[in-house]
């Protein structure tokens, strides 16, 4: 597999796997408007994986379309983030998920948006725009919720302790990392991580919550190692395809 199939993959599979875990609010948000925005979020992020995995396919060359790459690998298989594949507990807990991420993903894809493969540098440049929303969005939840309720701020607060570990993972840069920033591909991971701290310590500071002083460690996602969250997801994902090898409406 190259670099760049590789890369690909792991582009592709954060949006399949969040989008997976967002659509499993619809008709259980909090609020008629949460669930619409909800599942919006979920739409967009499902559109981002086809055209990574569309292309990721393509790059591969062995004939296998972004359904074959979505519903034919098994958990190994997958490149995604371990963030993405956490459980989405309570509300506070699913936004303070797609708060770290959407944060992260806003930054990546405007590196991506001058990456010397044109392919590439469309599909972000697309996706950026819809990304700017979900940072807005998830910002302002994160702060009302935190300036909210004792109990919505005690809420949010378990989330944000519970998930830092899970945040430090997208800044280490591996051999995939190291070859797609040498040809321009991709900005360095690395260099994108004290944007992020910053972004993130400034709305968790407006929101009265406490950005936890340790660094994350949890990681592993990018290589194919997971948690067992994503394998039960997968089961939900997969099974019409798995069941019914081929079938189609």
């Amino acid at each position: 597999m190259t670099p760049k199939f590789e890369y690909l993959l792991r582009l592709g599979d954060n949006g399949l796997v969040l989008s997976q875990q967002l659509s499993a609010w619809c008709g259980h948000g909090p609020a008629l408007e949460e669930d619409v925005a909800l599942i919006n979020t979920a739409l967009d992020l499902l559109g981002h994986a086809r055209l990574w995995l569309s292309y990721a396919g393509e790059v591969e060359g062995a004939g296998r379309d972004e359904d074959a790459l979505a519903y034919g690998r098994d958990g190994t298989g997958f490149r995604n983030l371990l963030l993405v594949e956490q459980p989405n507990g309570d509300y506070a807990q699913t936004i303070v998920r797609q708060f770290f991420f959407d944060v992260w993903h806003e930054q990546l894809l405007v590196g991506l948006s001058h990456s010397s493969d044109p392919r590439i540098a469309a599909i972000a440049q697309k996706a950026v725009k819809e990304v700017r929303y979900h940072v807005a969005r998830s910002t302002e939840l994160v702060i009302a919720l935190g300036d909210g309720t004792e109990l919505s701020h005690q809420k949010m607060q378990a989330a944000v302790d519970g998930l830092w570990p899970y945040t430090n993972e997208w800044f280490e840069s591996d051999a995939v990392d190291a070859a797609c920033a040498a040809d321009g591909m991709a900005p360095d991971a690395a260099s994108l991580k004290a944007q992020w701290h910053s972004s993130v310590a400034a709305t968790l500071h407006r929101a009265k919550l406490v950005m936890p002083s340790v660094q994350g460690h949890q990681r592993g996602g990018k290589q194919g190692v997971h948690s067992e969250h994503l394998g039960h997801l997968l089961t939900s994902l997969q099974f019409m395809q798995r069941t019914y090898p081929g079938a189609q409406w």
